[in-house]
């Protein structure tokens, strides 16, 4: 049995939520999502919270799935609750970023300009020292998905870290050919005379 699974949802105030016919959906300040529900999976709402409930007979998979649902389920309340976000740093000189509306426009030192446009329920803001970009919104798939996007325009780069990276990302640097070759064996190799 799913440990996961079998806890209940808890509907945070302002939020409703309803379920029928396979479908739970979530209307609260920052929106509204629909989870479509596994067959195996039932759910309904009693006293303030959502509960799960699911046949863990019929399929070998079916713990999984249950516990999967639960936790579908509750990112979607908390998020037209409170919403999700993610922050990115850009790391470079002269690389920033700006904001009009859905646009992105970033400078990443490549010849011409990136944008990137954001989906529909995705927010995105810029720090006023445009190096920070704040991807927010209600659907925490979205949100990360369109950090990643972001993200994958500059990946960071192992010598010296510049790029987009997320925030406490940790990017481990590669030693130069110059501090590589000045250890032990160094004037040995394959194109060393002898």
């Amino acid at each position: 049995m799913s440990r996961i699974g079998k806890m209940p949802v808890v509907i945070p105030q302002g939020v409703q939520v309803s379920v029928g016919q396979g479908l739970v959906t979530a209307k609260g300040p920052k929106g509204q999502l629909q989870q479509t529900l596994h067959r195996l999976v039932k759910a309904e709402v009693k006293d303030g919270k959502v509960l799960l409930t699911a046949d863990l007979k019929a399929d070998r998979t079916a713990s999984a799935i249950y516990g999967m649902s639960r936790a579908r389920i509750n990112n979607m309340v908390q998020g037209v609750a409170v919403g999700f976000a993610k922050v990115l740093d850009i790391v470079g000189l002269g690389f920033r970023a700006e904001v009009q509306g859905q646009q992105l426009t970033l400078s990443l030192g490549k010849s011409h300009p990136v944008k990137f446009t954001a989906p529909a329920g995705i927010t995105l803001s810029v720090d006023p020292k445009k190096t920070q970009i704040t991807v927010a919104g209600p659907d925490k798939d979205l949100v990360g998905e369109t950090a990643s996007k972001i993200r994958g325009l500059r990946e960071p780069e192992p010598y010296k870290g510049t790029g987009i990276r997320y925030q406490g990302e940790y990017i481990r640097k590669k030693a130069g050919k110059t501090a590589a070759g000045a250890g032990v064996g160094a004037a040995g190799g394959a194109g060393a005379k002898k």
